[in-house]
């Protein structure tokens, strides 16, 4: 009770303040006078999001690269690098130009990612224009190799849509890219001859085909999409092909005894003797790619590989051939030129004339 009549006597003891009572504002002086609000009418500029330029440029120019060729020593440290086939086996990258069975000159052409449909466009263009039964018809072995940045699972699908008859291989951690020197860029640069589909034709399909990849979880395993590529021929040092005895076929010195005992030759023998017959290559011509479709033309590409220049039935694809003809993006001398001269020699056919020669000829 006692505790109740404190509270009461508290609240008792509280002022009551009406509104009345409370100070008014203070009355504004002569001085002072009352400034009313502006409304400017002039349009408000748009702000715009700045952007950091120190970082390297992906939309805004081509990247900075150069179509050195790579050196022995490169080349001797990729060699064990291991790609994969269609199937997910591995292979050494030195078998895919290199070795028993193999074209004496191999064209390894990267491309980028696997939904990439300007890579796309390129290689049915190249599978159009350079089949493996035109290569036979060249007096020095050749063949053409590509290598995708992607799972290998995907190179299925990616060999029947551009219709490639070339084998397909994949390099998912990118080692070979990064070795040789290829950049990633997301700069579309020029539009090239090789390209048939508009960029949204492109976009549209690469998104259909990542779509397709949901169900077996592949759909983020196409490849890094800012990696380019590049194309790298790879040929003997000399056109001469190396002639040597086998060793069971030599003869030995009188009294001489046999290395391996007897008339029977160890493993090891052998794999020495099949080592010595392989010839070393070199990279003789490259070029690496500045943009997203930057790859060679194919002009260029057949004139390096020592092919005569394709003739077009339609005008307009005459036009964008001739002006592919003309342009040069990668460094290097191959041995087309004595290929020429060497088919002329033989009377097999008159000497192929680069693009830029038949473009003079022509004019």
């Amino acid at each position: 009770m006692a505790e109740k009549q404190e509270e009461t006597l508290v609240q008792d003891e509280k002022p009551n303040l009406d509104a009345s009572s409370l100070p008014g504002p203070a009355p504004a002086s002569n001085s002072e006078k009352p400034v009313a609000a502006k409304i400017s009418r002039k349009p408000v500029r748009q702000s715009f999001i700045d952007i950091d330029k120190t970082n390297p440029r992906e939309f805004e120019g081509e990247v900075e690269t150069n179509n050195e060729l790579p050196s022995p020593d490169t080349l001797r440290e990729i060699e064990d690098y291991i790609v994969l086939d269609r199937d997910g086996r591995s292979h050494a990258f030195k078998s895919l130009y290199s070795g028993n069975n193999v074209a004496r000159r191999v064209m390894v052409i990267f491309i980028r990612h696997f939904y990439c449909g300007m890579c796309q466009d390129y290689i049915r263009t190249l599978s159009e224009t350079i089949t493996p039964d035109s290569l036979l018809a060249l007096p020095l072995s050749t063949f053409i190799v590509i290598v995708g940045c992607g799972d290998s699972a995907f190179i299925d699908d990616y060999a029947k849509t551009t219709k490639c008859q070339f084998p397909i291989y994949s390099d998912p951690k990118r080692s070979l890219y990064n070795a040789l020197g290829m950049q990633q860029s997301l700069n579309l640069g020029g539009k090239p001859a090789y390209i048939k589909q508009s960029l949204l034709q492109s976009t549209m399909a690469g998104i259909a085909q990542g779509l397709k990849a949901i169900p077996s979880g592949l759909v983020l395993k196409a490849g890094n999409q800012r990696q380019v590529g590049g194309e790298f021929l790879f040929e003997p040092a000399d056109m001469v092909t190396p002639i040597s005895t086998p060793k069971e076929q030599k003869q030995q010195p009188f009294g001489a005894p046999d290395a391996a005992g007897g008339n029977s030759r160890s493993q090891s023998g052998a794999d020495d003797d099949d080592e010595l017959r392989v010839e070393e290559k070199r990279v003789t011509w490259c070029h690496r790619m500045k943009s997203t479709r930057d790859h060679c033309e194919m002009p260029e590409l057949m004139e390096v590989l020592g092919m005569n220049v394709k003739q077009h039935n339609s005008e307009k694809e005459e036009e964008k051939w001739d002006k592919a003809s003309r342009s040069r993006k990668g460094t290097g001398s191959s041995m087309a030129r004595q290929m020429s001269e060497l088919s002329a020699l033989n009377g097999v056919g008159p000497a192929a004339a680069s693009p830029v020669e038949a473009a003079k000829q022509n004019a």
